[in-house]
């Protein structure tokens, strides 16, 4: 997630070791954590499961989606598809409208360049911590289904840059802006020892520190505090850890008590 910035060398912005982009906007992320590596975890009949009676077709929201590549990937192995293999006009199971978004225009120009399925993915700029931004475009989006939330959403490491651009009231809104928005969410935090290494890359470059890095409360086993969050103060239920990646962060799948009540 990020506003653009100048892209070096080595393929990051500004020629930047990995993990020094202060708002996340890594041009070849999904070369250091790739999306087999998340997806690999995931049940490919989990949509199944988690609507067994539709609504068809099923939304979903992507938050800070980098330049598609997971997303494709999870749209691929929840709708059982192969690398190679096209979507189906009417595929087995659920169909998916998957609507993705992230801060960095030059990031969704490249993944609207390069989806391999353009009539069911979506991708859009959009900064979520911009409330009337989000609220016109994401209400505007619904209102073509008829429907007032997503069934799914997505927040892949994405937490920890909301967390250090915008501090702990920052973090806790945001978790409760989703829980609002998704029937179910499926979460990937960062740990915290990945919110160290991002300062500490930030202040070898030279350039000035996280605003809010040394005055977060919210800290330590992240995954679990995120969790007490969403559970607690959102009004969501964790329904499943999916276990851990290869880099040490887990997927929890959390649902909407208030949300799941209602009709679509």
């Amino acid at each position: 997630m990020a506003a653009p910035m100048r892209e070096g060398a080595e393929g990051l912005p500004g020629g930047s070791e990995p993990g020094a982009a202060p708002y996340g906007n890594f041009p070849n992320y999904s070369r250091f954590h790739p999306p087999e590596g998340r997806v690999r975890l995931l049940p490919p009949a989990l949509l199944g499961r988690l609507f067994p009676a539709g609504p068809s077709p099923l939304l979903g929201l992507d938050v800070g989606c980098n330049s598609g590549e997971l997303s494709v990937a999870l749209y691929r192995h929840l709708l059982g598809l192969q690398e190679n293999e096209a979507s189906p006009d009417q595929p087995v199971g659920k169909i998916l409208n998957l609507l993705c978004c992230d801060i960095d225009a030059a990031l969704i120009e490249r993944a609207e360049r390069c989806s391999p399925f353009p009539g069911s993915i979506s991708y859009a700029t959009l900064d979520v911590m911009d409330v009337s931004a989000r609220e016109l475009f994401l209400s505007s989006y619904l209102s073509r289904f008829s429907r007032s939330a997503f069934d799914i959403g997505f927040c892949m490491s994405v937490t920890m840059w909301i967390h250090l651009n915008h501090g702990d009231d920052g973090l806790v809104e945001f978790l409760s802006y989703l829980s609002s928005q998704c029937k179910y969410l499926l979460i990937e935090p960062q740990p915290w020892k990945c919110y160290r290494a991002a300062a500490r890359r930030l202040r070898k470059l030279g350039r000035n520190d996280f605003d809010h890095f040394r005055s977060l409360a919210i800290n330590g086993d992240m995954a679990e505090r995120i969790t007490h969050i969403l559970t607690e103060d959102s009004g969501m239920e964790l329904v499943c850890c999916f276990g851990s990646t290869s880099w040490d962060r887990s997927l929890l799948l959390f649902k909407s008590n208030r949300l799941t009540q209602k009709q679509p």
